[in-house]
């Protein structure tokens, strides 16, 4: 049996090379050792079987040039290299039977034509090609050296052991492609592939790559590999209707040969939403600039051409090679293709040298001069390491031995050290161009325009939300909530700003910085309350000059001098408290402000009842009662109790939990509000209420007092400085509490200057008008006519018709104590000489000898 099938396999290849011995066209040349060479010198092949199109002759070109320079470096010394090149047509079965020359199994054919057998194989480009040659090669352990098949199944070395490359695999393409796609933030995609192996794996690795970075594929078209194949219309309509129809995908990736770009050009372009795109082309076809029929189209139509082509080389030498093709007449005699090309048979007889040589030229692959070259160099590293560095039987050289060598090869180019790795790869890197228009029938690289290829995009203030059901390119976007934000696209979590020093709105890109406000004292509304507290630090020691210079008149000693002045230092006090309301709020004066503002304004109101205390007492005609007020009546203690207990509120808050400053950040949006926070509020609702506490009983005791004498009678004065202070508190505390903001303190100023402005005006203002201005009525003889007159209307129950000794209101507008007791009626009498004389004890008249003098007289 099987013998059986040895027989129709020797059988069929006899077959096939007889029947196409006449036809096949193949270069050659002599020498010791003979590399095969398999090039898509013409691109495809037709109908019934011709290939046509030439493509790729300078490649064939190239291996030819790099195989003369080492002969003619003599590094191999007496060794000479010979080639023998055949074309594949970018066809399989061409390929295969083109290559059977290369074989032992064909020893016929070498016998008949004098050829020693082939050691190794450059070619071929395309990657289905290489894998069934590899096969066919690989019977006879014959080494392929590919320049451009890339398919990453060509590096399992279990299937394919006799196959090499100078190129790097598709999977360093795939991720090629995926660096381009994130430089440019395209995620929406479509892929335009062959299907063999070349296009299934670049595909595959592609996909691979693109989950890891969420790059999504709209669409995978795979066109038929072969372009006789009778579905290759349909497929190319089907794809062009991708292209056109899904409109939000600007970028397309393509895995095809030139001629697949071809057709897909010529049909794509005719539809208006096929314009304008953008191509990443792989190697195959990426410098291939006639796939667009510039004829008809140019770049503009077609929109931008990304090209990842393999590593360049340099240029110049091979066209310096092909410039001298005139003067070497010899090189293409055993040369059909290139014969056939300059002698117009491809080309067109009326076409001159000089102008085929240049289109030639034109066919040059910078890439492919590199990757050919280093196969040669790697070739000829291999022959010096068997038959130079050591001795070797050229005649009985194996194919496989020549390839286990070639493998662990270390082979120069330009001064750069190669070798191949343990998948026989050489990972040489790629090269990124941009297809650039020049003129109608001229493309070259460039690339400007901003492309947008996403299924979804969140610009900078939104984050991802995913949608069920959809690729993970595919998404909703909503907007950062406050105080969130997202600097960047396509953001998965808006990042959260540091609240207690920034702030961001609803879809805010960044986080501003929160402005620190405070009430400053540049401040207008700071600044009128700072003069208005000026002022009564002024005028408060306005009055203080006057009642001192006018210390023994009667109405300086009827408000109970040193009383007074102890009152007026108390106002000096509360005037001065309100400097520390304002400004950038330190914790000692969080905590300064309010005490010294509660122990001052304490000692005002106490020195106040005290004066009410000795007004009622004074006029008092009760000896029980007045006995009674008497033992009560002691200024000097009671001023220091009232004041004791706000010592002891305030030294309970400071110890507890004091007054501090605080950085308010929740209050207002953009501001970051310095304020002293109370900490402890009961107590600073205490210290308030105590003061609070001391102004009603001094109410009730002035309202007592509303109808003793005119010059004596302050009680409507103090009634009224006290309801103003109660009223102006309890309208500050709701309104304290619910106000925010840096005017929140200057709130407290405003109160606390109506509280002081209230006593100083009502209790002192009017006794200096009657000071400078009525001195008439500051006499001794007036305040004893007064208080006869209120005498004697006591004694017949007049209450309300005794004369008033002193007509003027301002008399009535303070009340505070004097350390001298004060009897205008010491018992009750019937008479009214009984009522006068306890007049002349009073501390009007006490050591005031002049006027008691004046009096007797």
């Amino acid at each position: 049996m099987e013998q059986f099938f040895r027989f129709w396999f020797f059988l069929a290849i006899f077959s096939l090379q007889v029947f196409c011995s006449e036809a096949l066209q193949e270069a050659k040349s002599p020498g010791d050792i003979i590399i095969g060479g398999l090039f898509p010198i013409h691109e495809s092949v037709d109908d019934n079987g011709l290939c046509n199109s030439v493509a790729r002759l300078a490649q064939s070109l190239m291996m030819v040039r790099a195989i003369e320079e080492i002969n003619q470096s003599g590094e191999l010394g007496n060794i000479t290299l010979g080639y023998h090149i055949v074309d594949s047509c970018g066809d399989i079965t061409t390929a295969l039977r083109n290559t059977l020359p290369f074989m032992k199994i064909n020893g016929d054919y070498r016998e008949q034509h004098l050829t020693p057998p082939v050691m190794a194989v450059i070619g071929d480009y395309y990657s289905e090609i290489s894998v069934a040659v590899t096969r066919q090669l690989n019977l006879e352990k014959i080494p392929e050296i590919s320049y451009g098949s890339t398919s990453g199944l060509l590096s399992d070395k279990t299937r394919f052991p006799s196959f090499l490359r100078t190129v790097p695999e598709d999977d360093h393409q795939a991720k090629a492609v995926i660096e381009i796609l994130k430089d440019h933030n395209w995620n929406w995609v479509g892929i335009v592939a062959t299907d063999g192996e070349y296009g299934r794996y670049a595909v595959e690795r592609l996909r691979h790559h693109a989950e890891r970075h969420d790059i999504c594929f709209a669409y995978i078209k795979f066109l038929p590999e072969f372009l006789v194949d009778n579905n290759l219309k349909d497929s190319i309509n089907e794809a062009v209707k991708s292209i056109t129809e899904n409109t939000n995908v600007s970028v397309i990736v393509s895995f095809t040969k030139p001629n697949h770009m071809m057709y897909i050009f010529d049909n794509v372009l005719k539809h208006h939403r096929g314009r304008n795109k953008v191509w990443i082309a792989s190697d195959t076809w990426s410098q291939s600039v006639n796939c667009l029929d510039t004829t008809r189209w140019n770049l503009k139509d077609v929109g931008t051409i990304f090209g990842i082509t393999l590593k360049s080389g340099n240029t110049s030498r091979f066209e310096q090679f092909l410039r001298n093709l005139d003067n070497r007449p010899d090189l293409y005699q055993n040369n059909s293709f290139l014969s056939d090309f300059l002698n117009g048979t491809v080309s067109g007889s009326n076409t001159s040298l000089d102008t085929k040589i240049t289109q030639l030229i034109n066919m040059i692959y910078p890439y492919a001069v590199f990757s050919i070259e280093l196969a040669v160099k790697a070739i000829a590293e291999a022959v010096k390491d068997l038959c130079i560095n050591q001795e070797c039987d050229i005649a009985t050289l194996q194919p496989e031995k020549f390839r286990d060598v070639l493998k662990t090869a270390n082979f120069y180019l330009d001064g750069k050290k190669y070798s191949f790795d343990k998948k026989s790869n050489l990972n040489s890197g790629y090269d990124i161009v941009l297809w650039r228009y020049n003129s109608p029938n001229t493309l070259d690289m460039n690339y400007e325009k901003k492309v947008r290829s996403r299924c979804s995009t969140c610009y900078p203030g939104e984050w991802k939300v995913r949608k069920a059901g959809q690729p993970i390119c595919c998404y909703e976007c909503k907007k950062c909530p406050v105080n969130y934000y997202s600097a960047d696209k396509d953001a998965s979590l808006c990042l959260a700003c540091e609240n207690t020093t920034h702030y961001s709105f609803e879809g805010s890109q960044n986080c501003t910085k929160k402005r620190i406000d405070y009430l400053e004292w540049d401040d207008v509304y700071h600044i009128v309350l700072l003069a208005f507290a000026a002022l009564g630090v002024l005028l408060t020691l306005v009055v203080a000059v006057i009642f001192l210079a006018r210390w023994n008149t009667p109405v300086v000693r009827s408000s109970v001098g040193p009383i007074a002045i102890l009152l007026l230092l108390s106002l000096l006090s509360t005037f001065g408290s309100v400097v520390f309301f304002g400004g950038q709020p330190k914790d000692w004066q969080c905590q300064t402000r309010q005490v010294l503002f509660g122990l001052s304004f304490t000692l005002s109101v106490s020195c106040i009842l005290v004066r009410s205390f000795r007004i009622i007492m004074a006029f008092e005609f009760d000896p029980v009662t007045q006995g009674i007020l008497e033992k009560l009546y002691k200024p000097y203690l009671i001023i220091p109790l009232c004041m004791a207990g706000q010592v002891l509120i305030c030294t309970v808050w400071l110890a507890y939990r004091p007054p501090v400053f605080q950085e308010d950040s929740k209050s207002f949006v953009k501001l970051l509000l310095l304020k002293c926070h109370e900490n402890l509020f009961p107590a600073f609702g205490a210290m308030l209420a105590y003061i609070g506490f001391l102004a009603i009983i001094c109410f009730i005791l002035a309202f007592k007092g509303r109808k003793l004498p005119e010059c004596y009678n302050e009680s409507k004065f103090i009634t009224f400085s006290m309801l103003i202070y109660i009223i102006t508190w309890i309208i500050f505390g709701p309104v304290y509490m619910n106000v925010t903001g840096k005017y929140n303190s200057a709130i407290e100023m405003a109160v606390i200057l109506i509280s002081a402005y209230s006593v100083l005006f009502c209790l002192f203002f009017t006794k200096c008008y009657i000071i400078l201005f009525k001195a008439e009525e500051n006499t001794v003889n007036v305040f004893r006519n007064t208080v006869r007159n209120f005498s004697m209307g006591k004694d017949r129950n007049l209450d309300k018709n005794y004369p008033s000794g002193i007509q003027n209101s301002a008399l009535s507008m303070e009340s505070l104590s004097s350390p001298e007791p004060l009897h205008p009626v010491a018992e009750r009498h019937e008479s009214i000489n009984s009522v006068v004389k306890p007049f002349f004890q009073s501390p009007v008249l006490d050591k005031q000898p002049p006027l008691l003098q004046d009096e007797a007289q």
